[in-house]
């Protein structure tokens, strides 16, 4: 019996992916739907001290310890921190979310939302919460690259034109709002001379984003991070800025010139656009 390529990929990814052993896994549904357990050998060859499947379960034992090494490296600090723990909630995570795609950047897209409902998982929410700013440190890294906005673009709106004006996100810029002390976490899991801080609950609120090809990650206060984020979402900076100084505690405007000038030097925004009567200016 031999398997055209798609149904032959079909049915070894469905063998490898399947928890349990690799007989368990040949036996399954969907794998013997496409070739019935006694045929492995019509597309599994013996070797020389081998037979078809123990071969097969060379490939079927390393899956999760391949998946393991592709996470870890997006997620080194959850990895860290969860020790032991590490591979069991990585057999886990991908027995409920099996790679899907010919690459494995997007593996661990959803992590930090299953880490929430992980059963028998201790300190689930800090867990979630430093997958995501992980996760807001690996998508940063590997966005598309778009130039920064300079100063001549600035200089270039006129006064009168500012309420109007939207300032476009750089592709690398993620916010992350955060309820646990995942960035201090990081910062300890980056420098190695420092002692861990045991997870409590603190509001922090960071930007993510790349800056000559390293990713940097800035706590800002939430005022900042609350106008950031209108921003980001599409606000002009006129009805951006009148919403941040209705707000209790609103900044003064010295203040507010140091954040515009903190994020242009940061690279935060990759250009200006202006809607007026009957034009448009980018």
């Amino acid at each position: 019996m031999l398997l055209e390529l798609t149904p032959l990929q079909r049915w070894m990814q469905a063998v490898i992916v399947h928890p349990g052993t690799a007989g368990e896994a040949l036996a399954a549904a969907e794998a013997a739907s496409l070739l019935p357990p006694e045929r492995l050998g019509d597309v599994v060859l013996p070797s020389r001290t081998l037979g078809a499947k123990e071969r097969l379960g060379l490939y079927h034992g390393m899956y999760v310890l391949r998946m393991a090494e592709a996470l870890e490296s997006d997620y080194p600090a959850l990895a860290h921190f969860l020790g032991d723990r590490w591979h069991g909630v990585v057999r886990r995570y991908v027995t409920a979310h099996p790679s899907r795609s010919y690459t494995l950047n997007h593996l661990g897209r959803h992590l930090a939302g299953w880490l929430l409902e992980a059963p028998g998982l201790a300190q689930r929410q800090f867990c979630s919460e430093l997958a995501r700013l992980e996760w807001a440190v690996s998508e940063s890294f590997d966005a598309d690259e778009t130039p920064r906005l300079g100063e001549a673009q600035i200089a270039a709106v006129p006064a009168d034109g500012w309420s109007e004006a939207r300032l476009v996100p750089s592709a690398a810029l993620r916010l992350v709002a955060l309820r646990w002390n995942a960035n201090e976490w990081l910062d300890s899991a980056k420098d190695e001379r420092h002692e861990h801080p045991r997870p409590y609950r603190r509001a922090s609120w960071v930007a993510v984003f790349r800056r000559n090809y390293s990713v940097y990650r800035h706590e800002l206060s939430q005022p900042a991070f609350r106008l950031l984020s209108d921003l980001v979402a599409g606000a002009a900076v006129g009805p951006a800025l009148a919403s941040a100084l209705r707000r209790r505690a609103a900044p003064a405007p010295e203040t507010l010139q140091r954040w515009f000038q903190g994020w242009a030097a940061d690279g935060l925004f990759t250009r200006i656009e202006t809607v007026g009567p009957g034009r448009r200016r980018a």
